[in-house]
């Protein structure tokens, strides 16, 4: 870019403050301390638009951090035990959350939803930050309609703390949205040892992998008489988050509910 860029910036003890045409939004990363967090704090930092304001970890006082900083936009990158406490934090604190930790289920999200209306608060929870990944599953949605003979393969490293991953969980449901009759013809089998053919989520088989030299995949395979379709995704770095989530930053702060699956805002 040519010339001078004065940013604009928010002092939480203070008021908006000119310097330049961009307006920085302050975001503070909570779970800044895992890998995850590192990787987003550095994304932050080198977004002319976005301003990092905090970091903090387990033992902080989330509510506290929020209001001390002056934080607008809070990314949570933490663990499954937890997300569903820290988003109803973040929202009551008043910031705008952006939920990466996954492990929380449909009726938490629609409680957390509802906590958000009521003050018209944008936020957003999603599975995956990564580009290719949603593309994969809003593309196996609409294959869904014409083969609806479909099983989940995700494969993660062996430290990943939920199984299935969130990933997979809201793949079935996009699968679900694109065929009510998915595997309804599918022949069922006796199982030799119980969890052979995998979880069953909304009729769909998913199968998760926990091996080290694994980051984050998926294969999403259809059946027809005579021939199948394999849809996969890699990620083999963090780094392939960091867009989604730099523009969720952006964009919760224009949205007036919380929303569920970056496909949403894409």
């Amino acid at each position: 870019m040519g010339g001078d860029v004065a940013v604009y910036y928010f002092d939480a003890n203070e008021s908006w403050q000119s310097k330049g045409t961009i307006m920085a939004i302050n975001v503070l990363v909570n779970g800044a301390f895992g890998r995850m967090g590192q990787i987003t704090v550095k994304a932050i930092e080198q977004q002319e638009n976005l301003r990092l304001v905090g970091q903090t970890g387990r033992e902080y006082d989330l509510k506290k951090a929020i209001r001390d900083s002056g934080a607008q936009v809070v990314v949570d990158f933490t663990h499954p035990d937890s997300a569903f406490e820290n988003t109803a934090t973040i929202i009551e604190a008043g910031a705008h959350p952006v939920i990466g930790t996954s492990g929380l289920q449909l009726d938490q999200i629609k409680k957390l939803q509802a906590q958000a209306a009521k003050t018209n608060l944008g936020g957003i929870i999603a599975p995956n930050f990564s580009l290719g990944a949603v593309l994969l599953m809003k593309y196996a949605k609409e294959i869904a309609k014409y083969i609806p003979n479909v099983e989940i393969i995700e494969m993660h490293h062996e430290n990943k703390a939920d199984s299935p991953s969130g990933t997979s969980i809201r793949t079935a449901e996009m699968l679900n949205e694109g065929n009510n009759n998915i595997n309804a013809n599918a022949h069922t089998s006796h199982e030799t040892i119980v969890g052979a053919r995998g979880a069953n989520y909304k009729n769909i088989s998913i199968h998760a992998v926990r091996l080290p030299g694994f980051l984050a995949h998926q294969q999403v395979i259809f059946g027809n008489p005579g021939e199948t379709l394999t849809l996969r995704h890699d990620s083999i770095d963090r780094i392939s988050f960091m867009p989604g989530v730099c523009f969720a930053c952006e964009k919760v702060m224009r949205l007036d509910k919380l929303i569920y699956g970056l496909e949403e805002i894409l």
